[in-house]
């Protein structure tokens, strides 16, 4: 809410009024006669100093500020923030707002001009797409109002300071989310997948939308309703879907201002929420060189809240990860076969052949799916043309690195390990594709 500090200081045009005076001034020396202009101009301008002085400062009215922010920041997404400004003056006043962002958005050009009639209410709108967990804090809004003279500028504060968490992707998560129950995952990439088990359970019948398959017509009802009706079917319930972590020093890798960790997070808490949705038990296990965290697989209420604060504690030590004492806790917790989804980053093969005799442990228990990630970057230095002969070295480095990707990725099935090589910025999508395939062919 508002805090007032009436701080009054002079505007360019009262300097400019100023510099004018002394130069009347300074010319009435050899011209005698502008001194009486002078004089006129310099008591004209004490004159219009103190009016607009008692207008800010005296009226007991001001400018009303108010902050609106989410109780939550969503991490990488594009979070509205709003600021109401009222004009309680009983004239027209012109505002200069000047927002204190966080830190960590580094944007210190926030600058805002708008002019604002007597009662007339004024509403700011803009977005912040914070790139990092923790704590971000708001500073004061500050405003500089002057009036229709403009010879001085009074300062307003408005808005306490105040410090808002950001949570993983929850607004990604929701976006999922309400695609998925209005059936229109197809809109955002999420391909229809044919379901090629047979232990599929009847559901209802609902209306037909594009792309339902025409054998689950129910024409019984069709009749009845004198609109298309179809049979809807849900997948086998209650399996374990967990989320595996790697929280080592590979996963810090930076893409469009994130660390592949926080893509890896975000993706954890929507794969966790469709897993929830498709009734399966979702679960979370973070290591390095120990386990971090683990949080058993389930569905009761609460329990996405649960993985979510979990997710959001989660920062890496920069250790080289563990794979043998994942192994371990895997082989001691998990108890019935689930899906792991393993998030992690192999930029080569040396550091893949080390890993791979713990997960095919893990995978002789568990349905394993490994998540690593392509370097889009490299890709568009690979794809770009060579007119030196240092470019030509440089490119083939580049398309050496994709090529040794494709190999990790085929090295993984040939050992009964799912991979998915992704983009990061596709990893959402491409996950909850591989989820739905998995899902369909009752693979669990």
């Amino acid at each position: 809410m508002l805090k007032i500090n009436r701080k009054i200081h002079f505007s360019n045009r009262f300097f400019a009024g100023l510099l004018a005076v002394v130069t009347l001034f300074i010319l009435a020396y050899p011209f005698p006669w502008i001194y009486f202009v002078a004089q006129i101009a310099l008591l004209s301008l004490i004159g219009f100093t103190l009016t607009d002085t008692a207008w800010l400062v005296m009226s007991k009215q001001s400018i009303t500020i108010r902050r609106k922010t989410p109780a939550r920041l969503s991490l990488g997404d594009e979070n509205p923030i709003s600021i109401s400004l009222q004009n309680t003056f009983p004239f027209s006043v012109s505002l200069d707002v000047i927002e204190e962002l966080p830190f960590e958005f580094q944007k210190r050009d926030f600058n805002i001009s708008h002019k604002l009639a007597p009662e007339e209410e004024k509403i700011i709108d803009y977005l912040l797409r914070p790139l990092t967990r923790g704590e971000y804090r708001f500073g004061q809004t500050n405003v500089f109002v002057s009036t229709p003279l403009g010879f001085v500028i009074r300062t307003i504060h408005g808005n306490n300071p105040q410090s808002i968490p950001v949570f993983p992707s929850f607004i990604s998560m929701r976006k999922f989310e309400l695609m998925g129950v209005s059936n229109r995952l197809e809109e955002i990439g999420i391909k229809r997948t044919r379901r090629i088990g047979q232990h599929s359970e009847f559901d209802q019948v609902r209306e037909y939308v594009r792309g339902d398959d025409p054998r689950t017509v129910n024409w019984k009802a069709t009749a009845r309703k004198s609109a298309l009706m179809v049979n809807q079917y849900q997948d086998q319930r209650s399996q374990q879907v967990v989320s595996v972590i790697d929280m080592g020093r590979v996963m810090e890798m930076p893409f469009e201002g994130m660390s592949l960790l926080d893509y890896a997070i975000n993706a954890s808490l929507i794969i966790s929420n469709m897993a929830m949705i498709k009734h399966d038990r979702a679960g979370l296990i973070t290591f390095s060189d120990h386990v971090h965290s683990l949080i058993p697989a389930e569905r009761k209420g609460g329990h996405l809240q649960r993985i979510m604060q979990g997710l959001y504690n989660q920062q890496t030590d920069f250790n080289e990860s563990s794979y043998e004492k994942l192994y371990i806790t895997i082989t001691q917790k998990l108890r019935q076969r689930s899906l792991l989804i393993l998030y992690t980053n192999f930029e080569g093969l040396p550091s893949l052949n080390r890993q791979l005799p713990f997960l095919k442990r893990i995978a002789a228990h568990h349905l394993l799916l490994v998540v690593f990630f392509e370097n889009t970057e490299i890709r568009q230095l690979a794809d770009q043309d060579s007119h030196h002969l240092e470019e030509v070295y440089i490119h083939a480095i580049a398309r050496k690195f994709i090529h040794d990707k494709k190999v990790m990725a085929n090295k993984l099935k040939h050992a009964g390990i799912m991979p998915l090589l992704t983009p990061p910025e596709g990893l959402s999508v491409n996950l909850i594709n591989k989820y739905l395939e998995i899902k369909a062919r009752e693979m669990i």
